[in-house]
């Protein structure tokens, strides 16, 4: 009966229930390694990457992680960062149309706070800080000072994308729990 039930819903856009199930469940695996991986990511800038910068000086961090922020959006991250928080919004899309399937909620809640705290974050506070970081003169007085204020806000607004990232891996991993289970 339940499978007779979401095959006839109006909410199948004529696709197949194996067709829609494999899309979702193609969709928090994704989500779920893509954030983990995000979270691992963060989670190393957070606890001794952004430490060791610190320990090297204002001039030498701020070329440091000028190359670092120059080098990251041409490598494997940009798509992994761009991809998973696609996925992770359609998710949480998805969660409204299919809100009495096993996982609804887990897909909400991983989809809201990972494109909120994670993709939501980097936009409003790193991006503009990163940006603030590269328009300085690192040898300056300025450099040094927008530095000091870079480390700590930089760094505290990269411990909420950590928590948002595995927050968002382990509600995706409960909502493939959920809708393999059932």
């Amino acid at each position: 009966m339940r499978a007779s039930r979401h095959a006839a819903s109006p909410l199948a856009y004529g696709e197949p229930e194996p067709m829609r199930q494999f899309l979702t469940l193609g969709l928090l695996w994704f989500s779920a390694i893509g954030c983990g991986l995000l979270a691992g990511i963060y989670f190393a800038f957070s606890t001794f990457v952004m430490a060791a910068l610190a320990r090297i000086g204002p001039a030498q961090g701020i070329v440091a992680m000028n190359s670092i922020n120059v080098e990251i959006v041409k490598s494997l991250f940009l798509p992994l960062f761009l991809g998973t928080t696609l996925a992770s919004a359609a998710l949480a899309v998805l969660a409204f149309f299919r809100w009495g399937e096993p996982g609804a909620i887990a897909m909400l809640t991983g989809g809201l706070i990972f494109a909120l705290g994670m993709f939501g974050v980097t936009m409003i506070f790193n991006v503009p800080l990163n940006d603030a970081l590269a328009a300085v003169d690192p040898a300056s007085t300025e450099g040094a000072s927008i530095w000091t204020r870079y480390l700590k806000e930089w760094t505290f607004w990269n411990h909420v994308r950590t928590i948002a990232s595995a927050v968002s891996t382990a509600a995706f991993v409960l909502a493939l729990v959920a809708r393999i289970q059932r």
